[in-house]
């Protein structure tokens, strides 16, 4: 099992799309490229996924590996199978984090999802999600508003925990 992110971040994003990447995420990504050595880039894939999709996701080298295993599993030429290998490799590319710890943006990805001036990382466990901040404040009041109407108040969102054996 690979490394989690946790947390979440706003940075800059200049003018050739470069970003910074939270630090504590950097940690991660290195931890999860079994190539890595210090003095290297570490890599990761980011993909951006279909047209209706407004944010981009990134993942370390094993997150996506253990993707493309089950991808694998699955019968050759099946619909999903089709439509998982088209977003996660079809709609993705490689990339790597420089030596100062950014992350180059190509213009398609960023236009994809209109993102400029600024980008906010949200974690997601073993990958990270990169969004235009007002699509996510957007996207996470309406999801809000809909998980109100669906639990009360004081509903403990661990509850959905399926627990583990015990033994």
């Amino acid at each position: 099992m690979a490394r989690r992110f946790r947390g979440s971040e706003t940075y800059k994003v200049d003018a050739k799309g470069r970003v910074s990447i939270p630090a504590a995420f950097r940690r991660v990504i290195e931890s999860c490229d079994p190539d890595w050595v210090p003095g290297n880039r570490p890599n990761i894939v980011i993909v951006y996924g279909p047209e209706q999709q407004t944010w981009i996701e990134v993942y370390t080298i094993k997150a996506i590996e253990e993707i493309d295993e089950e991808i694998d599993l699955m019968q050759r030429n099946s619909p999903d199978r089709l439509r998982l290998e088209e977003w996660m490799h079809g709609q993705a590319l490689e990339a790597q984090i420089d030596d100062d710890g950014r992350l180059v943006l190509p213009q398609k990805v960023r236009d994809k999802i209109g993102l400029e001036g600024e980008a906010f990382f949200i974690s997601a466990g073993d990958y990270f999600k990169i969004w235009k901040p007002e699509t996510y404040q957007a996207h996470y009041a309406e999801r809000s508003r809909k998980l109100a109407e669906q639990y009360p108040e004081d509903f403990d969102p661990r509850s959905l925990l399926p627990g583990r054996p015990r033994g």
